[in-house]
């Protein structure tokens, strides 16, 4: 079994920053992508961030040159840089990972998600 916790979620005002992590543990040989989604009130969950094993990242739109995702490999972490945060990106942040576990199967994980909200 795998679990992911992610942390860092919180208030910030318009402008703002936030740091979220994800730590992924359990029966892990290796871990694929790794990913940052969210759901806002009323919304579906959508892809925010995208990363590679070997580092390669995409993004949607929406946060495409404010929100920066990066791992480290060495520890099964996931992280997001949110910068300039706006109104819109209030959601819960959910951790995504695609583990290849002991016996070399591939599993796909989520977090129990961490709640942002960009308020004034």
């Amino acid at each position: 079994q795998v679990q992911l916790l992610e942390s860092g979620g919180g208030l910030v005002q318009p402008g703002g920053s936030l740091r979220l992590s994800c730590a992924a543990s359990g029966s892990i040989a290796s871990i694929n992508a790794m990913a940052w989604y969210r759901q806002g009130a009323g919304l579906k969950r959508e892809s925010v961030a995208v990363i590679t094993s070997g580092g390669t990242t995409s993004y949607a739109a929406s946060v495409k040159g404010r929100f920066t995702i990066s791992r480290d490999n060495a520890t099964n972490m996931v992280y997001v840089q949110m910068n300039s945060l706006k109104f819109e990106d209030t959601a819960v942040y959910y951790c995504y990972a695609v583990v290849v576990g002991i016996g070399r199967n591939e599993y796909r994980y989520w977090g129990q998600g961490t709640q942002v909200t960009v308020s004034s």
